[in-house]
């Protein structure tokens, strides 16, 4: 066995861990091409590059927030459906995916400028009489990034209400559970894992995106990935954007951690022997 997963584990090594191990050199690489901390000093005393990790962690809790709110009830929607009705359904969620990321980038540009369809919707309705700042800003940011993100969190939230047994609820019906209570003591514990797994996808993927903060940001949302470039062009070593990848990749990881730990937990021993 072992020689034969030999070859897949040397691929492994080479195509992974070798470019990480690089990485993280060229991270200790000071401005005078010796090896020093600096990068990862400059990191924790700098304010500009503190700023940069809030407003990463801002904008990726408040994609994933809003991802889960917006998720729930459609994942939850299409597992009432009959499968074939869901399944032509599940197209909608998927279609976007299908798009190029640069296209929806920028049409969510001309939708929500201020002369955009969004602004004049609102302006013809009454509801608003000078249009809103939705672009280049953080709100602008987070909606094209929702728009992206938001089959992230629905396919695997879906998979795992598809493999909840119906007969629970008609059970807990039987002896007298409300809807409500049976949804809230039944369903939603065993759909926890599917909904940790997509939330913890979302905010993992938010925390590297770049075309979206860039084009809806305006410049004015920085966020790691953008930082990260601009040390490339700026600087003339590698070493702080590799410094700023290496964190970043150390934060990506924890979290990974902290959220199969939560899904191992919660998933029923039952779940886990079939």
């Amino acid at each position: 066995m072992l020689r034969l997963a030999l070859p897949a584990s040397l691929l492994v090594l080479i195509l992974l861990f070798v470019p990480i191990g690089w990485l993280m050199s060229l991270s200790f690489l000071g401005a005078d091409g010796g090896l020093s901390f600096e990068n990862y000093t400059r990191i924790w005393t700098e304010g500009a590059y503190v700023a940069i990790f809030v407003t990463t962690f801002q904008v990726s809790l408040w994609v994933t927030l809003i991802c889960v709110l917006l998720g729930y009830p459609v994942a939850y929607t299409l597992n009432l459906l009959p499968e074939k009705i869901s399944n032509i359904l599940m197209l909608a969620v998927l279609i976007p995916c299908w798009t190029s990321l640069l296209v929806r980038t920028y049409a969510w540009l001309v939708l929500l400028q201020r002369r955009g369809v969004v602004n004049s919707a609102l302006i013809d309705l009454g509801l608003i009489d000078q249009p809103l700042q939705l672009v280049h800003n953080m709100a602008g940011t987070v909606i094209g990034m929702v728009h992206i993100m938001l089959p992230f969190l629905v396919l695997p939230l879906y998979a795992a209400m598809r493999a909840i047994d119906g007969n629970l609820l008609r059970a807990a019906g039987n002896l007298g559970a409300s809807p409500s209570r049976a949804f809230r003591d039944i369903f939603l514990p065993l759909s926890a894992p599917g909904l940790i797994a997509g939330a913890m996808l979302v905010f993992v993927m938010s925390l590297g995106f770049y075309i979206t903060p860039v084009i809806l940001g305006g410049g004015k949302v920085q966020m790691i990935s953008q930082r990260i470039e601009a040390s490339v062009s700026l600087f003339p070593t590698w070493g702080p954007a590799s410094a700023l990848a290496v964190v970043l990749l150390i934060l990506t990881a924890a979290f990974l951690l902290l959220s199969w730990i939560a899904v191992r937990k919660l998933t029923p021993v039952e779940t886990e022997a079939q």
